[in-house]
Formats: C-alpha cells, structure tokens, sequence
C-alpha cells in the first residue's frame, strides 16, 4: 500500500510542494510529446538568436512555451484520471483525452504563429 504523505505547514509545506512539482515534471519528462517540444524550443530560440530578433520576442515565446508545457501537463493528468477509472474503451474516455490533446494542439499552433510573426517582423516582411 502506498504511503500517504502527512500534511506540513510553513516552510515544510514549501518544500514537499517543490518535490510535489519535481516529481510532477519527471512524469512530464517521461512524455515523447513534451520532450519533443522541449525541442522545437531549442531550435526556436537558436533560430532567433541565429536571425537577431529583439528581446520581447524571446520573452514571449518563452512564456508561450510555459504555459504550453502546463497545458501539456494538465493533459497528460487528464489522461492518467481517464486511465484510472475508466480502463475499458469508452466513448466519454476518448473524447475527454481528444480535448485535452485538442488544448495543446491550439496552444501549439499559437507558438508557431507567434514565432512566425517574430521572424517575419525581424526580417521586415512586415
């Protein structure tokens, strides 16, 4: 039986939500698709930093990235929950992780617009 942590205050408190959170991006790590992302985000930040965009644009990507990855964890909780209580194929199973795959998709076309529009305006296309 798994043991069930005690509930801390202050700065233990602080700290089990650090591990919490630790062990949260392992699991992250453990999904292709994110590592895949992780990525792209290398090779989007050595792109602008190769073609000279301006330092907001960093700032933006970065925060879009950010917020991509916590969209990305929450599917990927999302699919863990759908595993567990509903282990047998279902239609509300599959359709609940077609919309948290969904999520990410729109936050991952928001990235390739935002990078594309960066690019463009760095190289007065616009």
């Amino acid at each position: 039986m798994p043991k069930i942590p005690k509930k801390v205050t202050g700065f233990a408190h602080f700290r089990a939500a650090a591990r919490y959170s630790f062990d949260g991006s392992k699991v992250l790590f453990g999904e292709a698709a994110f590592r895949q992302e992780i990525l792209a985000q290398l090779v989007i930040l050595g792109l602008f930093w190769f073609v000279g965009v301006s330092p907001v644009h960093y700032v933006v990507t970065i925060i879009l990235f950010l917020v991509t990855s916590a969209v990305e964890a929450l599917n990927t909780s999302l699919e863990e929950i759908v595993d567990l209580v509903s282990p047998e194929w279902s239609q509300r199973a599959k359709n609940a992780k077609d919309l948290g795959s969904f999520a990410v998709l729109c936050l991952l076309c928001s990235n390739g617009f935002y990078v594309a529009f960066a690019l463009a305006t760095t190289l007065g296309l616009f």
